[in-house]
């Protein structure tokens, strides 16, 4: 008869697995192509980790709070979308293009991100790409990241309207028992 519903399964979340491969690759961006004494690497390193970390955490935390949950998961899509403004802000100040929908490369990319073979390897990738080329991979990933957030806050919002907290849980529970035992 519990009421409280079992959380942590974001490892199965393919939202949670893109932010782990945006995490490895801003990791390896930031120490290769920033100054060991600039601010930015702490700080795309931190954003990265925060968008992967908030996903976990909430997901842990639905078991006892779904409004935590929620709020996790919009702080991980808020780090995320810091991230993205220092990829954008490291392409606009070195003068590099920033790939946009029009861009050839752009689509192409778009389209093998969604492949197994980059789920695989996409550190070996990394490895052959310049910055402007790791730069627009991780905006683009961080683009499909806010977009997967988006919608796992609406199924989010729409179990929580559906089903209610964990206090309503809590009530439910203690009246059906108290019920019973009449």
């Amino acid at each position: 008869m519990g009421f409280l519903k079992r959380g942590g399964g974001y490892r199965k979340l393919q939202v949670y697995k893109l932010t782990e491969i945006i995490y490895d690759i801003s990791y390896e961006f930031a120490h290769r192509y920033l100054s060991k004494r600039d601010r930015t690497v702490d700080q795309m390193v931190q954003a990265s980790r925060s968008g992967k970390q908030n996903i976990a955490e909430g997901s842990l935390a639905s078991m006892t709070s779904r409004k935590t949950e929620i709020k996790l998961t919009n702080v991980a899509k808020a780090s995320l979308g810091e991230l993205l403004i220092d990829y954008e802000d490291y392409v606009r100040t070195r003068n590099l293009t920033h790939w946009d929908a029009s861009n050839e490369r752009y689509q192409k990319l778009r389209d093998y991100v969604k492949t197994e073979e980059f789920e695989n390897g996409y550190m070996d990738l990394v490895g052959r790409l310049n910055d402007e080329e790791i730069a627009n991979l991780c905006m683009t990933l961080i683009h499909q990241a806010m977009y997967m957030l988006e919608h796992l806050l609406d199924a989010q919002q729409e179990q929580f309207a559906r089903e209610g907290g964990v206090s309503e849980a809590m009530t439910r529970a203690r009246l059906e028992t108290r019920r019973g035992s009449d």
